[in-house]
């Protein structure tokens, strides 16, 4: 999934800041008893890293759609072959196409007599994905699946339809014209299963309060950078996510229910970390955050050198493409991404 903030692209360089810094203080016990949380975890991209190295892992995010991809990724995918993956995948593919509240408010098809057509899926995916959805809850509800199959299921939906959406990279807004990929009729691929002996658990809650509730190892923390909602950029896949007809507005069809991160608040974000920060019940605490944010480097460091020793790493690279539209043009190609590092007085 195109995901504004993704970590794959430096995996290697937190796994292996994350080892030196352990080794460092002399700490070499293996992932096996190590307990990582991740409590912005999004797509689950280091929280599923941290399980295939061995950690117990704790995964949390505000957003539901997050929920449902590290339910599957981090607790999920017990029982699940390779040969039921696909099996399960095929058999909801066979589901038929429905009219329902994807296609009636985002396919041009659905709106097109709406004062404000909107065109972010075809009219074939639109009404394939309401297929698919409305046939996986019904499976659900009537006991032809498990839980973990639900979830397999929702999030290989949820990264498949993505795929042909009609927008540059987030639902912030749509195209209007369907470009070649969105044209494309939707392939449910099915979702990797990463396999672990830990023990995981994962969370869809307000992160300020669940680090109360939490204790550890390793806390790794990846914020929202800037003013840019994550509910507003990907509300479709909330939409989808939850299966629900929420009340929407304006041109772009937003929820009107959305949870605002106030980390992406320039008046609230200070707050917001120092009290993660402070309330932490973890010896190593890693934030990344790039050099565009809300908070500055100096004030990060400040915040941070209060509750212990501090320091930090960097690493070079493309910026999400997404930030070269004409609202938010920049010059530079690549970004720098820091890792501002605590090992906290506890």
């Amino acid at each position: 999934m195109n995901y504004i903030g993704s970590k794959l692209t430096l995996i290697d360089f937190l796994k292996t800041s994350i080892r030196e810094t352990l080794t460092a203080n002399g700490d070499n016990r293996p992932p096996q008893q190590l307990h990582f949380a991740d409590l912005f975890a999004g797509t689950g991209i280091v929280a599923a890293a941290a399980k295939e190295l061995g950690c117990n892992v704790t995964a949390n995010d505000l957003q539901y759609y997050s929920y449902v991809l590290c339910r599957h990724l981090i607790a999920g995918g017990n029982g699940i072959t390779h040969e039921r993956a696909i099996r399960l995948c095929e058999r909801l593919s066979a589901s038929e196409c429905t009219e329902g509240f994807i296609y009636r408010n985002y396919s041009l098809g659905g709106t097109r007599l709406h004062d404000q057509p909107r065109c972010y899926f075809s009219d074939y995916n639109a009404a394939k994905c309401d297929g698919m959805r409305m046939e996986l809850e019904r499976k659900w509800q009537m006991g032809k699946i498990t839980l973990d199959e639900y979830f397999f299921l929702l999030a290989s939906l949820l990264t498949s339809i993505d795929k042909y959406a009609n927008t540059a990279s987030v639902y912030g807004s749509f195209l209007k014209r369907l470009k070649k990929t969105a044209q494309r009729e939707v392939v449910l691929t099915p979702m990797p299963i990463v396999t672990g002996n830990g023990k995981y658990q994962v969370y869809n809650c307000d992160a300020e309060s669940l680090v109360n509730m939490l204790s550890g190892d390793i806390l790794y923390l990846d914020p929202p950078y800037n003013a840019r909602q994550y509910s507003s950029n990907y509300h479709m896949l909330e939409t989808i996510a939850r299966g629900d007809s929420p009340i929407i507005r304006g041109k772009t069809g937003v929820r009107t229910d959305q949870h605002k991160s106030r980390f992406c608040s320039s008046r609230h974000v200070f707050t917001a970390f120092e009290n993660l920060i402070a309330a932490a019940n973890f010896r190593y605490i890693f934030l990344s955050y790039n050099n565009e944010g809300l908070m500055p480097l100096d004030k990060i460091k400040d915040i941070m050198s209060r509750y212990g020793s501090y320091s930090v790493r960097m690493q070079s690279y493309r910026r999400f493409k997404a930030d070269s539209d004409e609202n938010r043009p920049h010059k530079d190609k690549v970004t720098t991404e820091y890792l501002h590092i605590l090992v906290k007085n506890i």
